[in-house]
């Protein structure tokens, strides 16, 4: 089964555009999905669907958020067991400046937010879903901006740690993002993220048909074209993982647990955790 999607708007006027990572503008074809064209770019492997909406924005909107809101104690269980993947709790947290300042990109309805303030952090989220963000605030009160991260403009050096899952798939400009996330946090401050990995076993051997194949999705990455899009930036690798070895439904139970099992094990999963740390300020040259 593929993740949540929706058709590209009559209004979303795709373009075709340069590699978002490398600028090359040579690309070989992967995937046609729906109306959605993927392409492989040939320089630094990044997959890019291209030509690509201008302004797709405008998926995320009631029948979203209701899909939002159904899943999310589910999504909460597994951005919680990434976290623990990361040793967040007790690795990460003792390491990090003493403020204790969460912002979570795509943050839906807040639930992990929720979860973090709950434990004394200060939060702030941004989602593009404006029913997603005045429920979160509403109910969970963890100050939500239904805006891009680009857009909020939140102080330099505010963050202890950047938080996104299954987020920048969906982002046009992935470097612009990471570069407005490097800016926000401190020095040595945490950047996790969370997204679908197309080197993974599932997309291997399903191609087109894998689940996170979707027009809702600009970028793919894999663990190396994340890795170079975040050292781009600015950022120091600290850990990547993978997990997750073949979707529900597609063998017994027993084999699921199995190959996942395996697959987190040999680092060969369909979903990627990175950890990445802001280096801090060169010291001045004498």
């Amino acid at each position: 089964m593929k993740t949540y999607s929706k058709l590209p708007g009559a209004g979303e006027k795709p373009r075709y555009i340069a590699c978002p990572l490398c600028a090359s503008t040579v690309f070989k074809r992967k995937w046609r999905i729906d109306g959605a064209n993927f392409v492989r770019c040939r320089s630094c492997g990044l997959i890019v669907q291209n030509p690509q909406p201008i302004s797709p924005g405008g998926r995320y909107d009631k029948e979203y958020f209701e899909y939002e809101i159904a899943n999310q104690e589910n999504f909460f269980d597994l951005m919680l067991k990434g976290l623990n993947d990361a040793a967040f709790f007790e690795g990460i947290v003792p390491t990090l400046p003493t403020q204790r300042r969460i912002l979570d990109i795509g943050c839906a309805t807040g639930r992990l937010l929720q979860h973090f303030k709950g434990l004394g952090w200060d939060t702030a989220g941004v989602d593009l879903c404006p029913e997603s963000a005045e429920y979160g605030n509403r109910e969970y009160g963890v100050n939500i901006a239904a805006k891009a991260l680009e857009d909020v403009a939140f102080p330099e050096a505010f963050f202890s740690v950047a938080h996104s899952s299954h987020l920048i798939e969906h982002v046009g400009n992935p470097s612009g993002l990471v570069r407005e996330i490097a800016r926000i946090l401190l020095p040595c401050g945490v950047f996790i993220c969370v997204t679908p990995t197309h080197d993974g076993l599932q997309a291997r051997i399903l191609g087109s048909r894998w689940r996170s194949a979707i027009p809702d999705h600009m970028n793919l990455f894999s663990k190396a074209t994340l890795t170079m899009l975040l050292e781009g930036a600015g950022f120091g690798i600290e850990l990547v993982q993978t997990w997750g070895g073949i979707a529900e439904g597609m063998a017994p139970k027993w084999l699921k647990r199995t190959i996942d099992g395996i697959a987190k094990r040999f680092n060969f999963g369909d979903v990627l955790l990175v950890v990445a740390r802001k280096l801090e300020e060169a010291e001045p040259m004498s």
